[in-house]
């Protein structure tokens, strides 16, 4: 992997931004973007989108979106004791929430915050031990000694809470454990394509960009795609990998190439863009791996939109997504971006024409 690569990584892994409150990666995000395309466009929730205008207006119109938002808390309560009541800001398994860092997000700072837990002693005897906790369990501490000090300092209801973590490469320098592959994965994957695009000229009018609140039922993608009016859609976003017990029959291994999401409840891909993301992939040799999911993407709002949108999600399988640490292959990651790259070149006139068609 590129220095530059991992660079930004890093960048977009370790910043902070749940549903909501995406902004310090919207900013980061834009100003990567820009030198790349001829326009930028945000939309009113504040999804960005960069444009590579064909000389042709009439052109397809090729929309690849990422999300940038993840997930975390939002502050409900403080009590008397100075900690923090929350409610899940996206999915989050309970079992994984209890005695990690975060980061408390208030109008002016960022204080450091950690999850409650209950120690093994205040146990014993309790007939708790092998209850596991809600989120509405949980509590949030930061420190306060009461109420009213976390109010001097400018906690409210309505603060974001969000996980601290440090990206860093296993020890094989094959795969990385972070926090937010879900999904800056996406915003990464976009960024480095488009690089790869830049001396191209498309057959298409080629949008990249990012989604907000999509962690909170895809609400973002529906004002981008009646935005930015694209003839197809692809969600590229990381999914849930299952590979770890060794059992066959498990959706999403690690370093087995990109997914082609063949099925999830919100989505039936079309056939003929199945089968073009197929030939795609063998065309230009890349690893694909299919794929069938229990949740669903941005691709399912887009769908919806316009006058239907044909749509698909694209990415990788990710093991442990929505918690503080994600482990992901460097080599999915690199034939995603390929894949992307490769449909860009390949999505004509004709192409869409075919898709589309009877």
């Amino acid at each position: 992997m590129e220095t530059t690569t991992w660079t930004r990584i890093k960048k977009y892994t370790e910043l902070q931004g749940t549903s909501g409150q995406e902004h310090r990666v919207r900013q980061a995000f834009r100003a990567d973007l820009t030198p790349l395309v001829d326009t930028v466009q945000q939309d009113g929730l504040g999804g960005v989108f960069g444009v590579k205008q064909h000389a042709d207006h009439t052109a397809p119109r090729v929309m690849f979106a990422a999300h940038m938002d993840e997930v975390g808390f939002i502050v409900t309560a403080i009590l008397p004791s100075g900690a923090f009541k929350v409610a899940a800001v996206g999915g989050w398994n309970p079992a994984v929430i209890s005695s990690q860092r975060f980061s408390l997000f208030t109008k002016d700072h960022v204080y450091p915050v950690v999850s409650s837990s209950v120690s093994p002693h205040l146990l014993r005897g309790s007939g708790q031990a092998s209850q596991l906790p809600t989120v509405d369990d949980m509590l949030f501490d930061a420190g306060f000694v009461d109420d009213q000090e976390a109010m001097a300092y400018g906690v409210r209801p309505g603060d974001f809470i969000v996980p601290e973590v440090t990206t860093v490469l296993t020890a094989n320098q094959q795969r990385v454990m972070s926090k937010a592959w879900d999904n800056r994965f996406g915003l990464v994957t976009l960024l480095g394509a488009l690089e790869d695009l830049q001396d191209v000229t498309t057959p298409n009018t080629l949008i990249m960009g990012a989604n907000v609140q999509e962690e909170v039922g895809l609400r973002g993608a529906h004002g981008a795609v009646n935005l930015m009016q694209p003839d197809i859609f692809f969600a590229v976003d990381s999914s849930a990998a299952d590979d770890t017990n060794g059992g066959a029959g498990h959706q999403g291994r690690l370093d087995q190439g990109t997914l082609l999401r063949v099925f999830d409840p919100t989505v039936v891909v079309p056939l003929r863009l199945k089968e073009f993301l197929l030939s795609t992939a063998e065309d230009n040799h890349i690893p694909y791996q299919y794929f069938v999911s229990k949740g669903g993407t941005d691709a399912a709002a887009a769908q919806s939109e316009l006058t239907g949108v044909p749509s698909v999600a694209l990415g990788v399988a990710s093991r442990y997504i929505h918690t503080h640490q994600t482990v992901w292959s460097i080599a999915d990651f690199e034939a995603t971006q390929a894949f992307v790259v490769a449909i860009a070149k390949a999505l004509d006139e004709t192409t869409l024409k075919t898709i589309m068609g009877d």
